[in-house]
């Protein structure tokens, strides 16, 4: 009977452990935020194996930080988290949590120092009689700390406590050597994606601003991009368009049409429809269905004359114009069909006057479109808020254009033109 009770009592814990386990992965890999996801985590630990738990990962500079902690009485930790820097690690630095961060093996502590010893400071600020302290790391990088507490010295954790706090920390583990790739594959994508975008011009009175802002939470590459250039007889070409594809290859393709369509407008100098078509073509031969949007267009101001747009579009969002007065319409004249669609197509072309002091605003999808809503409402959205812009200096129209967006789920391109008063002067600067 005793044998059948004990096996009785080890299965229970088994399966006990096992929900502990699952419920912990979950809350590592199904959560978008990496703090959002270990704060669950802490929080999941401390109703199950520990008073309080803590996360502490180790910072790129050498600083370790407390990226998540919970207590089982929800009021010991501060609303804000415990915030405080800690001492950069070192082969000095003191504390269990240090021993784990230079590589020790995981730490039961069941007779602890005075918590006033530096290394201890949580502990005394949470208490805690034993503890295990398991380090985290992905083969030789180390990348914190697990820290688990309980506040009666009786309640040992058990070997089978062990292993599954140890099964956790490598779960922990994975998920911050995840972000951190994640993060740095980030950041170089950001940094390739500017690379590919021009200096603007400044010609005479009129004014170019241009933004590029990455997808939110998204580390890779876009095909988005913009491009604006003078041409010798004067007119300035500019350019919105997009690859599809989020990848290296979009990005690549994007890079190769900018370049293109720049040899192609500067060499024949021929109406936008022209141009595109000859894009479309190059397109064609060197990607084949590779499908992309774009729009050409040339600002052109006859001599005493009123400033005009000419321009084609291969599938691309209409551009809007916005008067100084607050008027805004779409320049939806001139649309054909994407590049990589039918070569034999030909292009339409449009011409719109371009009001004294109006903001001409090209731009890419994702500054209008949400998921789940109709495009025409985001459109309707943008024309709403460029108006209440018409007056703002064009950089400031930009950002606030952009922010009023808010997170979007793609990459957003625009680039933005204000008319003066008068003719160019034909010269850049």
């Amino acid at each position: 009977m005793e044998t059948d009770r004990s096996e009785a009592h080890d299965a229970d814990v088994a399966l006990q452990h096992a929900r502990v386990l699952s419920q912990a992965m979950i809350a590592i890999h199904s959560t978008p935020s990496l703090t959002e996801g270990m704060r669950r985590l802490c929080s999941i630990l401390t109703c199950t194996l520990a008073d309080w738990c803590a996360i502490d990962a180790l910072g790129g500079d050498g600083h370790p930080y407390h990226l998540a902690v919970a207590h089982r009485d929800p009021g010991r930790v501060p609303d804000g988290g415990f915030t405080e820097p800690l001492p950069r690690l070192s082969d000095e630095t003191p504390g269990p949590v240090a021993r784990a961060m230079r590589g020790s093996d995981a730490l039961l502590l069941t007779e602890l120092p005075p918590a006033r010893e530096s290394g201890l400071e949580l502990f005394g600020q949470l208490d805690g009689k034993i503890a295990m302290v398991v380090p985290l790391r992905v083969r030789w990088r180390m990348l914190g700390a697990l820290t688990l507490a309980r506040e009666d010295p009786a309640q040992t954790f058990t070997p089978a406590d062990q292993n599954l706090i140890k099964e956790i920390a490598r779960g922990v583990s994975l998920a911050l050597d995840h972000a951190r790739l994640y993060d740095k594959v980030r950041h170089i994508a950001e940094r390739m994606q500017r690379s590919l975008l021009p200096d603007l011009p400044q010609i005479d009175r009129l004014r170019l601003a241009a933004r590029y802002h990455p997808a939110h939470e998204a580390a890779e590459v876009g095909g988005d991009w913009y491009d604006a250039f003078l041409l010798p007889k004067g007119d300035l070409a500019v350019v919105i368009g997009d690859v599809a594809g989020h990848d290296l290859s979009a990005a690549v393709i994007m890079s190769q049409l900018r370049n293109m369509m720049r040899a192609l407008a500067y060499d024949r100098q021929e109406p936008p429809g022209e141009i595109l078509s000859r894009l479309d073509l190059v397109n064609d031969a060197l990607y084949g269905q590779r499908v992309a949007t774009c729009l050409y267009g040339l600002i052109r101001a006859p001599i005493g004359g009123p400033w005009a747009f000419d321009h084609s579009s291969a599938g691309h969002m209409p551009p809007l114009l916005v008067t100084r007065e607050g008027e805004a319409r779409y320049l939806e004249d001139g649309s054909g069909v994407l590049l990589g669609m039918d070569v034999t197509t030909p292009r339409p072309e449009a011409r719109d006057p371009l009001p004294p002091r109006s903001t001409l605003l090209l731009y890419t999808d994702g500054l209008v479109e949400r998921p789940g809503e109709d495009i025409g409402r985001g459109m309707d959205r943008l024309r709403l808020q460029a108006v209440t812009l018409a007056k703002a200096p064009v950089e400031q129209f930009c950002d606030e254009l952009l922010a009023a967006r808010g997170e979007s789920d793609d990459d957003i391109a625009l680039l933005a033109l204000r008319v003066p008063d008068a003719g160019p002067s034909r010269t850049a600067r």
